[in-house]
């Protein structure tokens, strides 16, 4: 999996710790409302394409390289599915490295370029059915995401706070 410059000096200074790291994800649907997603080369699971924002990079300049990157696609930024976090959006790498994500998900639109996985992060790109998903082998996070963007995508979801002052 290649790693940034700036990863790949905090991760010698922090090992494989937990890290949270923001990201950004584009969902990009064809005409038959069908969503493209990668396989993911390292942990061999269905995802969205996206990865990390680097430092000072603009989430949605991380979402459109990221986009480009991971499938051959040029996409235009039209909505935000969601703001997502918690407990089922971490993973940890085979190398060890423990990661958490805070991630923005936007809609994205195709605008050029030929789908295909870049053969270092990603080794498979395709259109998805929401019928078809149970069968795929995902992330927790991805079918999160995925509902809400299958369900209403007029407006950004997020999930609902769970935390409340103790003294209220």
């Amino acid at each position: 999996m290649p790693m940034s410059e700036y990863m790949r000096g905090l991760r010698a200074k922090v090992g494989t710790t937990l890290l949270e790291i923001p990201t950004a994800s584009v969902l990009t649907f064809d005409v038959q409302g069908r969503v493209l997603l990668v396989k993911h080369a390292d942990v061999h699971r269905w995802t969205t394409p996206g990865g990390a924002v680097e430092p000072q990079e603009r989430p949605a300049d991380a979402a459109v390289r990221e986009m480009w990157e991971e499938t051959g696609l040029h996409v235009e930024l039209t909505n935000i599915i969601g703001v997502y976090g918690g407990p089922e959006f971490s993973t940890t790498y085979s190398n060890g490295d423990a990661v958490s994500f805070l991630t923005t998900v936007f809609e994205g639109r195709r605008i050029g370029g030929v789908p295909r996985p870049d053969g270092v992060e990603t080794s498979e790109v395709r259109w998805v059915a929401q019928a078809e998903l149970p069968s795929l082998h995902t992330a927790p996070w991805v079918v999160h995401v995925l509902s809400h963007a299958f369900r209403d995508r007029s407006r950004p979801h997020f999930d609902p706070p769970t935390w409340a002052p103790t003294d209220s």
